[in-house]
């Protein structure tokens, strides 16, 4: 066996894994920051984090946190962790809005995710149906796709954070909630996603999934979770819906 001919077999493999997930896929569920964009490109996500753990300090409440919360640089820990130990409060309540509120201001310089528009447009042409199961606030998504005119492409079926906080993924429930709405069965969707916690929600929900891996960090990441499909750039995904057309 030349060498060629051993790195050949696994691209082919790869590539009709991926064929596979996308001619099975009816319903296609989409995560929204990372896949659909990176919302926060011009507006840091560890500076919106750093932003609630100060607004919670300045409130008395520095041992809320574990160390780690605090460094995790990520604003859906900081709230998830809230939640936990005040489950319901007017607190837990404010502190989702001020995420709410910097979510929106992080989508006047979101960046789209590269093939993302046109393979979501590709795949409503072809027949099928789309959703948003994100961790952000649907009014966030709302906006950002009304700013990409690609709200059409989704409407009505937008899942995103509820005042029930437990229910974020790596709980299934925004997944479930979009099957249940689209009538569909979990083996005829696809879940596109770029986090173990997208991962492990799809396969609470016993949906299939594609990681999304823009760079070996998120890769490694969704392969040590155990993501068996990745790739590292839609381009393939978009030429494959187009090819399957």
């Amino acid at each position: 066996m030349t060498s060629d001919t051993t790195q050949t077999e696994p691209v082919a493999a790869r590539t009709e894994a991926l064929r596979e997930l996308i001619t099975r896929a009816r319903v296609v569920l989409w995560d929204f920051d990372g896949p659909v964009c990176r919302l926060f490109a011009g507006h840091a996500a560890a500076k919106v984090a750093d932003d609630l753990v100060e607004w919670l300090e300045g409130r008395g409440l520095h041992g809320l946190l574990t160390d780690e919360e605090r460094r995790s640089l990520d604003p859906h820990i900081v709230l998830r962790a809230l939640d936990r130990r005040h489950p319901g409060s007017d607190l837990v309540d404010e502190l989702e809005e001020r995420l709410t509120q910097e979510e929106l201001r992080a989508t006047s310089s979101a960046m789209p995710t590269p093939y993302a528009d046109p393979l979501i447009r590709t795949w409503t042409a072809v027949g099928a149906r789309l959703a948003i199961a994100t961790n952000n606030s649907p009014r966030v998504v709302r906006t950002y796709l009304a700013s990409r005119e690609l709200t059409s492409c989704f409407a009505p079926h937008i899942y995103g954070r509820t005042q029930a906080l437990h229910h974020l993924k790596p709980d299934p429930h925004c997944l479930n909630r979009a099957l249940n709405a689209m009538g569909s069965a979990p083996s005829d969707a696809l879940m596109i996603g770029d986090t173990p916690s997208d991962l492990y929600a799809a396969q609470a929900a016993g949906v299939p999934f594609l990681g999304y891996a823009r760079n070996e960090r998120k890769e490694k990441l969704l392969r040590d979770a155990g993501a068996t499909v990745t790739v590292a750039t839609l381009e393939p995904v978009l030429k494959l819906t187009r090819a399957h057309a």
